[in-house]
């Protein structure tokens, strides 16, 4: 057990992917009759479960056939990542820092546990994380709290001596109902809608310079909204 936690969302949190899913998920979509953009992939897709994803992408299709549509496009994903994923800058040594100080990790994400597998080991991180929340196994996944309290739990922290790192609105929505002090990365979202999503601090990347105070500050279970 650990006093203190870091909490990690994967895609566009700890590697820019969402290039490489906007791309399986458009492929995928298209031969299903759904065109996708952009603007459809941020509002509809990002950080949603597969499940949620399909139930609103493929309304003209049989629910049952939903579960196999996902895991074609996230096999697909698999196969574009190889050798294209690295950490976001920053990401490495704020991670070391803290593992140094005696911080419990945890990755907590909607992806499938094959796709966190592939790229932690792409990004060269897995052994740095104590515990994986897959939320596709739980009953309730982002924007519900629930993966990150289940994350809180299994490390043995409590939510105001953890710190929660998200980068789209199911994952800063649930982490901020859990109580933790978040940070949202502007991988896809503006800082204003990182803010308005429930990030406590938006920041481009781990080198900003405002970040370790904030950590810090959270850690020590001073931080208040």
């Amino acid at each position: 057990m650990f006093t203190e936690a870091f909490l990690f969302d994967l895609d566009g949190t700890l590697t820019d992917s969402d290039p490489l899913h906007f791309a399986a998920f458009a492929e995928t979509a298209r031969g299903y009759g759904v065109d996708m953009d952009e603007e459809m992939f941020v509002k509809k897709v990002s950080g949603q479960t597969n499940a949620n994803i399909c139930k609103t992408l493929f309304t003209h299709i049989e629910p049952e056939e939903h579960a196999r549509i996902a895991d074609e496009k996230e096999e697909l994903f698999r196969q574009m990542i190889v050798g294209k994923l690295k950490p976001i800058p920053g990401v490495v040594d704020l991670m070391k820092w803290a593992k140094a100080r005696g911080c419990g990790f945890a990755l907590v994400s909607n992806a499938p546990r094959a796709n966190i597998t592939d790229m932690l080991a792409e990004l060269g991180i897995a052994g740095l994380f104590d515990i994986i929340v897959c939320a596709s196994e739980l009953p309730r996944g982002k924007p519900d709290p629930l993966p990150y309290l289940t994350g809180l739990e299994l490390l043995g922290v409590k939510a105001n001596r953890a710190v929660a790192f998200e980068d789209a609105a199911p994952g800063l929505t649930a982490a901020h109902r859990a109580g933790i002090a978040t940070v949202g990365l502007t991988t896809s979202l503006s800082p204003e809608a990182l803010l308005g999503f429930g990030a406590d601090i938006a920041v481009q990347d781990y080198t900003d310079p405002k970040l370790r105070a904030f950590v810090e500050t959270a850690l020590s279970g001073n931080f208040s909204r």
